[in-house]
């Protein structure tokens, strides 16, 4: 029985997007080509797609003929150097299913937070959501375009959290998950109101204070534009 599990775990493909690239199968880093990597990274964050649909996508600035060659030549060193990775079926293409990829893991586990408002969250959580920036360092349009949506869920996520804490009083996790979020967008109102509203809760006037002028004068600089009523309403008391 132990042996059977081991022998499964052992040939599981993990696929990891998050803080950088990499591909590991039994939990060893697997070495792959620039092309591999981008064809599997296609493949995680789109799911099951058409061949034309890929070659165009990976190669656009080649002939369909160049494109249709080049996928089907990526696609032929994967199934030859990474055995079971993909579905054995010839259009679309897809991931196997017992692939993982740790995008789907988080948004696994942020659905099922978001499902069960009582469940407790863990601070690893919290810190996964600061640093799991999309493949860094990669400039094609299509994964800038993934980047900024995996961005923004990311922000969504930390803000939904840092208000579950707040309405516990759990003031500490609250401030961390607001400021996580301003970390990752520095302007964004909604966010800092949120890392107001825990200072003022847990009766740090004069951090509120410090924060809301930073906020102010960065906004001011940057945009020419002051913060909107609704910010300054939480601030009115202490500003008085």
């Amino acid at each position: 029985m132990g042996g059977a599990k081991m022998n499964a775990t052992e040939h599981i493909w993990e696929v990891q997007l998050l803080g950088g690239w990499q591909i590991r199968r039994g939990g060893l880093p697997v070495k792959v080509t620039i092309r591999q990597q981008r064809l599997i990274a296609v493949l995680a964050l789109y799911g099951s797609q058409p061949r034309t649909f890929l070659a165009g996508l990976l190669w656009p600035d080649s002939s369909d003929k160049q494109a249709t060659g080049s996928l089907r030549e990526t696609i032929w060193m994967i199934s030859h150097q990474l055995q079971g990775l993909l579905v054995e079926s010839r259009d679309p293409l897809a991931l196997a299913a017992d692939v993982e990829v740790d995008v789907h893991e988080i948004s696994r586990r942020l659905a099922a937070l978001d499902g069960d408002p009582g469940a407790r969250v863990r601070p690893a959580m919290l810190d996964r959501l600061r640093t799991a920036e999309l493949l860094p360092g990669w400039y094609e349009d299509w994964v800038m375009a993934e980047q900024e949506r995996w961005k923004q869920l990311r922000i969504s996520a930390l803000e939904r959290l840092a208000t579950r804490y707040l309405e516990r009083g759990e003031t500490d996790q609250a401030t961390d998950a607001a400021g996580f979020a301003i970390a990752i967008e520095p302007l964004r109102e909604s966010a800092q109101r949120l890392l107001l509203e825990t200072h003022i809760a847990d009766g740090n006037y004069a951090q509120a204070l410090r924060a809301f002028e930073v906020f102010k004068s960065r906004l001011w600089r940057e945009f020419g534009v002051e913060p909107s009523a609704k910010i300054t309403k939480i601030m009115a008391p202490l500003l008085t």
